[in-house]
């Protein structure tokens, strides 16, 4: 995103809860308000324990909120009109305490009441330490918060206060103030734009019966399909056989073959942004009218290529989409490989994983990328594919408002 998003008139609720990445929303306040927006602060009793309600207050310029009890706040400002007043809710840092209270609906204390009573969109920025984010009960309260519309930004890999490396650092401000801005957007951040995504495996038959295929489940591609639909972008989801529901307010055309998909790729153009996410199949064979028999011997396959769809579309020229990206499933040299593709390709972004078995990520519920682009490669902690593509969606949107 180029220079500050204009925030004017938008009005923030931020509940700072207990963690040592606190004092990163301090600078996020500094930067909501100078994008416009006015914020109100709620600082819990273990935000309290690492930021000052004094340095917040100064920086927002308003009284930070504190205790559900008080007789003063509840006169001025009742916890019910408090949680409703604001566009947005955004917690930071989202600790495995916090998060654990929103799954279970719980309310004892004004954070938790407010988020309980909001009937407002809700973002949550996570940040705990690495085994803690990895808990069974955390990926579990996770799931259940998404399903609930909550929305999510990071967490990013690094090193923690703790000494560990690993994903459950807070994102950065400038990051989440670019969530911030995305959920804010009139109409949703990607209104007005046409999304083409394409998703599962193909199937390239040989016999009446039998076919070549991969593991590919479509679950990422179809996530980042709904993904993008609730940015507010029309998308047209071009799919392979899979055992999934189509995505809500998503167009979906299936396909079998990896030129079927081709032919309606190109069916779906123009369109602004194209996500190539499918596990394509590099090649076919010319199949046989009847079932192939054991006693006939060892066949022999004659295999011919199959459109390269990622670098025809990329290569279009003037009706070539804004934004073209790729995926990249690799077994070694990931990043290498990946960044190679997105040359050779012509694609604008890569988005690659490491797809060997012991990982689990092909047909599997979570993934962890890398995203490479012209200006290098970043790593994105392993998460739910519908966490990965609500960020990579994010990501796209800040394209679209540069």
């Amino acid at each position: 995103m180029s220079g500050a998003p204009d925030l004017t008139g938008k009005r923030i609720l931020l509940i700072i809860a207990g963690g040592i990445a606190a004092y990163k929303a301090l600078e996020l306040i500094r930067l909501l308000r100078q994008a416009g927006a006015s914020v109100r602060a709620v600082l819990t009793r273990g935000g309290a324990e690492f930021v000052t309600a004094l340095s917040v207050q100064a920086l927002c310029e308003d009284r930070v909120y504190t205790e559900l009890f008080s007789l003063t706040e509840a006169s001025e400002m009742g916890h019910i009109q408090l949680s409703r007043s604001a566009d947005l809710l955004v917690v930071v840092p989202g600790s495995a305490d916090i998060l654990a209270k929103m799954a279970a609906g719980l309310a004892d204390d004004l954070a938790s009441t407010l988020l309980l009573a909001t009937d407002k969109p809700v973002l949550v920025a996570p940040a705990m330490n690495v085994r803690m984010w990895q808990h069974a009960a955390t990926i579990a309260n996770m799931a259940t918060l998404r399903g609930r519309g909550v929305e999510m930004v990071g967490p990013d890999e690094g090193p923690m206060a703790c000494g560990e490396f690993g994903p459950g650092r807070l994102a950065e401000p400038t990051v989440i103030l670019s969530a911030i801005a995305a959920l804010l957007r009139p109409a949703g951040a990607l209104a007005g734009y046409h999304a083409v995504v394409t998703s599962g495996p193909t199937h390239e038959p040989i016999d009446p019966v039998r076919y070549l295929a991969n593991r590919s489940s479509g679950r990422q591609g179809h996530a980042i399909a709904a993904s993008l639909a609730r940015l507010g972008a029309r998308v047209t989801l071009i799919s392979g056989p899979v055992f999934l529901a189509d995505p809500p307010g998503v167009a979906v055309v299936r396909v079998e073959t990896a030129r079927e998909m081709f032919a309606a790729v190109q069916a779906a153009m123009p369109a602004d942004i194209a996500v190539f996410c499918a596990a394509v199949a590099d090649w076919h064979v010319v199949p046989r009218d009847t079932k192939l028999k054991k006693a006939a011997g060892m066949p022999v396959f004659d295999l011919h290529e199959n459109p390269d769809i990622l670098r025809e579309i990329s290569m279009l020229g003037a009706a070539r989409p804004r934004l073209v990206i790729g995926f990249a499933a690799e077994t070694e040299d990931v990043a290498e490989q990946a960044a190679q593709k997105r040359v050779r390709k012509g694609c604008d972004w890569i988005v690659a994983n490491d797809v060997r078995e012991e990982t689990g990520i092909m047909g599997g519920a979570e993934n962890e990328i890398m995203l490479v682009t012209e200006a290098g490669s970043e790593i994105w902690p392993r998460a739910p594919k519908e966490a990965v593509a609500d960020r990579l969606a994010a990501r796209i949107a800040s394209v679209f408002a540069a």
